[in-house]
Parts: structure tokens; C-alpha cells; sequence
């Protein structure tokens, strides 16, 4: 039996879901919703379950938001597009990813010489299982707009560019809740990580790590107190502190 998606709302009009492998973000504006990420492959059902249990359906959702094209993040985006005409944005580094000109994501055989480290073996199971190696291009991803500042869109979110994990990451601040959605850039937990509390990721799933810390510093100068990643739990507390202790973490 398919485990539902866990959804929590963590402020007006933001709620946070925990999908099978990785979370996504819904916004939530009027009858509008804007939805950060997409989950897995396999997650399409919990993520129309998800916007049903936000009073949403998916012929509502403006946008999808991508932190970064990793098929776990990227699963349901070009499902909503071509079946809702849903525009999907990434930042400009980040397009030709979606659209699988390229793809900068862990190999199987890099998950093999890891296969040792606790947890990492579980981890690919499920992550096979939740159809982690599908091809999910997206045929038409856009662009975020050339303008600096919140994007027209429910919630109101500011894209943040936050390079490393891939080269066109990007975070979403959300300044006047006090909330960051940082993708895989700074998380909480992970199934092959024996850390517990932000962090980043291992590191055979950055495509540069030399860029992951230094994107630190990017979430160091946001303010906020709330933190929803793309794997673990919410993070309640300063974001300035959880991206200093993650670079403790990493030295």
C-alpha cells in the first residue's frame, strides 16, 4: 500500500510535505497555489494528494518552482505541464537541466562505491523504487524573470541563486514569514547522512562542493527563522545559524 504524503502547514499560506524520498512546498494565495518541487517520479499521486489536502487541486497550481533538476525533485513537473499547460521555472542555469541537455546527478555506480556507507544501500533501494533513474525532462522549462525581487506569484517567493549542489540552484526566500525553501543546498537529515540537524548533503550528491559551502555564506545573510528543505524535517531556528553549523559540519 502506498504511504500517504505527510503535509504540514508551517505558516499562513505555506505548508510543507514530506513525499516518499523528498519534500516540496506549497504555497497557497486566494484559489492560487504555487508549488516548489515536485518529489519523485513515483510521487505523482501524493502530490496531487497533497494539494488536495491544501483545498487545492492541480488545475490550480500558477507555477511549479524548481530548486534544482534532480529527477527526485523534478518527478511531476512535466506531468502538471503538459496536462495543465502549468509554466515551470528554474533559474537560467538550471533550464537546460530540466530540459536533460545534461545531467549532473549521483551515478549509480558512485551510489556503489558509497554502498558501504550506513544507510546508503536502503536509500537507493527506495529510491529505485520511487522511480529515482526515470527520464523526467521537462520540455519547456522558463526561466525565473530578469528582475531582482518576489516573483508574481502565491507566495510572494524570492528566488535566491545557491550554486554547488548543482549550478543552477536556487533557494526561494520568503522575507516577510521568515521562511527559506532551500532545496538540497542546506537540509536537515538524510537516510545516508549519520548526522542528525542542518547540514549539507554527502558529498558524492553535490556537483561542486567548493560551491556548496560557499553558497553557505548566501544563506548566511537571509533572514529568516524557519527553514523547509528538501530532505529532513522543518527546521525551526535562525537560517543564519543552521547554514554556520552545517559548514562546521562539512570542515
Amino acid at each position: 500500500m502506498m504511504m500517504r504524503a505527510r503535509t504540514s502547514q508551517v505558516a499562513d499560506g505555506v505548508h510543507l510535505v514530506h513525499g516518499s524520498n523528498t519534500n516540496w512546498v506549497i504555497l497557497t494565495e486566494d484559489d492560487a497555489v504555487t508549488l516548489v518541487d515536485t518529489g519523485c517520479p513515483g510521487d505523482r499521486e501524493k502530490v496531487l494528494e497533497s494539494l488536495s489536502a491544501v483545498g487545492s487541486a492541480p488545475e490550480a497550481v500558477a507555477a511549479v518552482l524548481i530548486t534544482h533538476a534532480h529527477n527526485d525533485h523534478l518527478g511531476s513537473a512535466e506531468y502538471l505541464s503538459r496536462t495543465y499547460d502549468t509554466p515551470v521555472y528554474a533559474h537560467e542555469a538550471e533550464v537546460p537541466h530540466a530540459r536533460r541537455d545534461f545531467l549532473h546527478q549521483v551515478t549509480i555506480g558512485e551510489i556503489l562505491k558509497n554502498g558501504w556507507r550506513p544507510g546508503v544501500l536502503p536509500w537507493a533501494v527506495q529510491a529505485l523504487r520511487s522511480g529515482g533513474t526515470k527520464p523526467v525532462p521537462v520540455t519547456s522549462p522558463q526561466r525565473f524573470p530578469p528582475t531582482a525581487g518576489p516573483l508574481d506569484l502565491p507566495g510572494r517567493p524570492v528566488p535566491v541563486h545557491t550554486p554547488g549542489h548543482t549550478e543552477g540552484h536556487s533557494a526561494f526566500h520568503l522575507p516577510e514569514a521568515g521562511i527559506v525553501i532551500s532545496g538540497d543546498a542546506l537540509v536537515s537529515g538524510h537516510p545516508t547522512s549519520r548526522v542528525q540537524g542542518r547540514q549539507l548533503l554527502p558529498v558524492m550528491f553535490d556537483h561542486d562542493r567548493r560551491g556548496a559551502l560557499a553558497t553557505l555564506g548566501t544563506f548566511e545573510a537571509l533572514s529568516g527563522d524557519v527553514l523547509l528543505p528538501g530532505h529532513g524535517p522543518v527546521h525551526r531556528g535562525s537560517v543564519r545559524e543552521a547554514a554556520q553549523r552545517a559548514r562546521e559540519l562539512a570542515c
